[in-house]
Order: C-alpha cells, then sequence, then structure tokens
C-alpha cells in the first residue's frame, strides 16, 4: 500500500524498515540522510513532483512517499487475553480513527477492534496514525453484540462512552477493561449501551454539548490506565 507524507513515512522507517518495499523521494534531502537510507535496505526511486502528486492523486505528500506491506488484520478473538481493549463502534472518519488508534498506542491500549462497519481503507488510517497503526493490533468485525459477549465472557468489564454517564473520576476501573466509544455523529447505540456493564462520561467545566469523539477518547483512555 501507498503511504506518503513525513511523518507516517519517518515513523515507519525507524521503526519497520523492513515493511518498506520503495521509497520515493520528490525533493531533495541532505546527503547524510540519504546515505542513512540508503544502507537500510529498501530501494530508493528519484521522481518528480508532478509524477508524486499523482501517486497520491494529488495529496500533499510532502516530497516523500513508500510503497509498503499491507497491514494485516487480526481476529479479534486474539485480544480476548488482554488487559485493555478500545473499541469503535460505526466511527468511519480516517481522521478520528487514525488518532485514535496512534493516542491508544502512546497509553497503553493493549488492542482496537472497529465495529459496525465491513471494511476501511487501512492506507489512510496507516497514515492518519502517522504509522501506529503498525504497532497496534486491530481488528474489525461486523457484529459489535459478539464482540461484546466474547468480552464479557472473557472476564473483561464494559464501558462505554456518554454525555449522560458517571463521571469517569467517580469510576473504579477494572483491571480487564473495554471502552467502547461511539460514532462522530450518532454515539452508541441504545442497544449496545444497554449491554455495558458502565456508562462513563467526561465532566465539563463549562456548559457544552461534547467533545470531538477522538478528545474525549483520549481523555477516557488516560483516566482508564494502569499506571505502575
Amino acid at each position: 500500500m501507498l503511504i506518503y507524507a513525513k511523518q507516517p513515512i519517518n515513523y515507519i522507517i525507524n521503526n519497520h524498515p523492513a515493511k518498506i518495499k520503495t521509497l520515493y523521494l520528490a525533493k531533495e534531502i541532505e546527503k547524510k540522510e540519504y546515505s542513512r537510507l540508503m544502507k537500510m535496505g529498501f530501494e530508493i526511486k528519484r521522481i518528480p513532483s508532478d509524477a508524486a502528486g499523482k501517486m497520491c492523486k494529488n495529496a500533499s505528500h510532502q516530497g516523500i512517499l513508500a510503497e509498503v506491506d499491507e497491514y494485516e488484520l487480526q481476529d479479534y478473538k486474539a485480544f480476548l487475553n488482554y488487559d485493555f481493549v478500545l473499541i469503535l463502534s460505526g466511527l468511519s472518519d480516517v481522521g478520528n480513527i487514525g488518532a485514535i488508534i496512534r493516542t491508544a498506542y502512546a497509553l497503553g491500549v493493549d488492542a482496537v477492534i472497529a465495529c459496525g462497519v465491513k471494511s476501511l481503507p487501512l492506507e489512510a488510517i496507516t497514515r492518519t496514525s502517522t504509522g501506529a497503526l503498525f504497532d497496534m493490533p486491530f481488528a474489525i468485525e461486523t457484529n459489535i453484540h459478539n464482540v461484546i459477549n466474547d468480552l464479557k465472557m472473557s472476564g473483561f468489564t464494559t464501558y462505554g462512552a456518554d454525555m449522560g454517564g458517571v463521571d469517569i473520576r467517580d469510576i473504579k476501573v477494572q483491571s480487564r477493561r473495554a471502552l467502547f466509544l461511539g460514532s462522530e455523529g450518532e454515539g452508541l447505540t441504545s442497544r449496545v449501551s444497554s449491554k455495558l456493564d458502565s456508562i462513563i462520561s467526561i465532566k465539563m467545566a463549562h456548559k457544552f454539548d461534547s467533545l470531538n469523539v477522538g478528545a474525549a477518547g483520549a481523555i477516557l483512555i488516560d483516566r482508564m490506565r494502569k499506571y505502575e
């Protein structure tokens, strides 16, 4: 798959160079950096900027693109022995999903499951996660109710994010926990919420409708962390 822009490609170069098949440079880079890249085992091609633009359909490539190995989705049942799992219910915005995956990886979530969708553009999510997707076990499962049942049967306490929930600061978070985040527009459905153990929220300092799902997810994930 094709990835472009500095941040995701630099992350992959520094953390997963073996996944890069070909690196495309559409602008000059420092000789020292070029020499470093030449020693990393992947092919490097210099291409004109207009050719780079065509490759990424005129998106902002910042002069660097890479053909990398396809991301391999996992079976969510492989996550049932983990401690902290994040479930995205009906989310489809790749910017939000990528940002959430990046945050989840940084804050210690063990795995992410996307539910309510049949597929997602993994190229775009790799880019918007700035490459962190390659370090985050990720699964897609259409039926969220199967996921809820399997998590509960495996000893997880399930938490759903909703503005009408209990303040997360008043909850004693269990060691094996699963956080459910709803879609950007609709949130969690009542049918999903009714099956979860606790509905939690973030208490606002001022009157405000809600936070972006990425921002809310980051706050809840941090408050549900288990610090060593």
